[in-house]
């Protein structure tokens, strides 16, 4: 299934026209989720690939998020998806408290294409143990040469963008 990232109301950003992601479950316990951004790609920050590999702060520049909450859970988890192939995956027991870094999911499998006017990140997570049915948040933050952000999210809260907001668990997966 394909859902549409909305630009947050008070973001500046101006090189990305569209931000899609492409949702599947291609078995039990496994997620795909595939980014593509539209528009003038040159004017992104986009880090160089590089070894896939565990890494903190990821938010803090271009990084395509995923917030994972199992059904009847104040618990959910967060995940970082980096233009250099590198993650984060880090577990809260309920809104942003009891932050901890993940260890019983595998890191994900990342792979990243770009052109001048698109470009795209595939992620892979493998999910075993969590219930079949979930809540998503999807979202991405997108900085520009020019040091603007923008923030996009399949829904957003009144207020400055919040991407760990119960109102941003807007897709429900069975």
């Amino acid at each position: 299934m394909r859902r549409s990232l909305r630009l947050h109301p008070n973001s500046l950003g101006a090189a990305a026209t569209r931000i899609e992601v492409d949702v599947a479950r291609p078995r039990p316990g496994s997620l795909m989720l595939s980014y593509g951004v539209s528009g003038k790609i040159s004017d992104l920050r986009l880090p160089p690939v590089a070894a896939a590999a565990g890494a903190d702060e990821l938010w803090r520049h271009t990084c395509f998020e995923a917030f994972v909450r199992p059904s009847a859970s104040p618990a959910y988890y967060e995940f970082n998806f980096s233009p250099s192939t590198q993650w984060a995956a880090y577990r809260f027991d309920r809104y942003r408290s009891g932050m901890r870094v993940v260890a019983e999911i595998g890191a994900p499998r990342i792979e990243v294409r770009s052109d001048e006017a698109t470009f795209t990140l595939q992620a892979a997570l493998e999910l075993d143990g969590l219930s079949s049915h979930l809540h998503l948040g999807l979202s991405a933050v997108l900085e520009e040469t020019n040091g603007r952000k923008s923030y996009w999210a399949l829904a957003h809260p009144p207020g400055k963008a919040d991407f760990h907001h119960a109102d941003c668990f807007a897709l429900e997966l069975s």
